[in-house]
C-alpha cells in the first residue's frame, strides 16, 4: 500500500490509481530557452523519483513531460541569437537530454511539444474561459482564482 500526503485535506490517504495496476503521470516540463539550472533541474529528478518508485511499488507507470518549444522567453533568445525559434528550442531539448541523463534522470515515455498541440491548447483554454473557470485580459488568459 502507498500513502501520500493530500494537501487539499491534510491528511495521508491511500494511494488508489484510476486503474488498478496503472499509473499515468503528466508534468510539466521545461521551456526550451537555455540550459537549465539547478533550480529547473529539481523537478525532473523529483518526478524521476515518484515514477521509479511507483515502478519498484509494482505499477506500470506511463511519463509523459512536455517540452514547451515555443514562448516569449524562446522567442527573445533566437532574436538576440539571430536564430530561428525552432533552432534554439532544438538545440536546448538536446542539451536538456544531455543534462538530465548526466543526472541519471530516466527519460519520459512521451514528450510532447506545445508547438505539436497548440490546437488542442486552444481548445482547452477556450472550454475553460467557456466554463468560467479562465477570464481573457488584455490579449492573454488567466485561471479565475475565485469563483
Amino acid at each position: 500500500m502507498v500513502r501520500i500526503y493530500n494537501s487539499l485535506t491534510n491528511k495521508k490517504e491511500t494511494f488508489t490509481p484510476i486503474e488498478e495496476g496503472k499509473v499515468k503521470m503528466y508534468c510539466c516540463g521545461p521551456t526550451v530557452y537555455n540550459y537549465i539550472h539547478i533550480g529547473n533541474a529539481r523537478p525532473p529528478i523529483v518526478y524521476d523519483m515518484v515514477r521509479r518508485y511507483l515502478a519498484f511499488r509494482g505499477y506500470d507507470v506511463t511519463f509523459v513531460s512536455n517540452f514547451t518549444d515555443v514562448d516569449d522567453k524562446i522567442i527573445r533568445a533566437a532574436h538576440e541569437l539571430g536564430e530561428e525559434v525552432f533552432d534554439v528550442a532544438e538545440r536546448f531539448i538536446e542539451a536538456y537530454h544531455a543534462d538530465t541523463g548526466a543526472l541519471n534522470v530516466a527519460e519520459a515515455d512521451l514528450h510532447p511539444r506545445v508547438t505539436d498541440t497548440m490546437e488542442d491548447i486552444i481548445d482547452f483554454i477556450a472550454k475553460l474561459e467557456e466554463k468560467g473557470f479562465a477570464y481573457e485580459s488584455g490579449g492573454d488568459v488567466y485561471f479565475r482564482t475565485r469563483i
